[in-house]
């Protein structure tokens, strides 16, 4: 991974403010080398309108039909369900997709899952992320000086809830003053949605998507 470097000198973790360090990450074990638990599945298996949609993002992001949709579905009718979902938080959210995606990032980087971040890094930068940023979420202590208080703000309540499943009253107090009561909401579902997501992708074993 090439980090890249605006040039100038940056504090060093130890000098970040309190709610802008993360929080330990959960550990995870390493990927096993395997094939997929759960193959991609076709338009037989999923339907035409699955498969097709799962064509077409395909299109959009340069690779293969993207394995997260179509391993997900297989479901039929539950992915539809989650595809609502997931849309109602990226990319029709209330919440600036520059804001979404460095939760995205983060939580791809504690959660330790390849698929999300190889799946999200060009979607972030074409949010409005800076490469710079994206080395950052990526990094093991982001340094906040690349990042504005609203956006340190984010990340140090994605560390900690994704460290402890919750949020202290200080880091809440400190998101809240940003985001407000239905920004919050937004953001503890988008966070929680990205952590199920590497734990399924995880757990069925899925790689990246091979570009075009």
């Amino acid at each position: 991974m090439t980090t890249g470097s605006r040039g100038l000198d940056t504090p060093s973790s130890a000098s970040l403010p309190r709610a802008t360090r993360p929080a330990e990450a959960l550990p995870r074990p390493a990927q096993p080398a395997e094939t997929a638990r759960v193959r991609p599945g076709s338009w037989r298996t999923n339907g035409p309108l699955a498969a097709g949609f799962a064509r077409l993002a395909g299109r959009v992001t340069r690779t293969a039909p993207p394995a997260i949709f179509t391993v997900l579905g297989r479901g039929r009718r539950t992915f539809w369900g989650w595809l609502a979902f997931a849309g109602s938080l990226m990319p029709f959210g209330s919440l600036p997709r520059a804001d979404s995606e460095l939760v995205i990032l983060r939580v791809a980087r504690l959660r330790d899952s390849d698929y999300e971040t190889a799946h999200h890094r060009h979607i972030a930068q074409r949010a409005g992320v800076t490469a710079d940023q994206i080395e950052q979420l990526l990094s093991e202590t982001p340094e906040a000086s690349y990042f504005s208080d609203r956006q340190q703000a984010l990340l140090a309540a994605t560390d900690e809830l994704i460290a402890t499943d919750d949020l202290s009253d200080p880091t809440w107090q400190q998101l809240h003053g940003h985001l407000g009561d239905r920004g919050c909401v937004e953001f503890l579902l988008l966070a929680g949605h990205y952590r199920m997501l590497a734990t399924a992708l995880h757990t069925m074993r899925i790689e990246p998507d091979q570009p075009r």
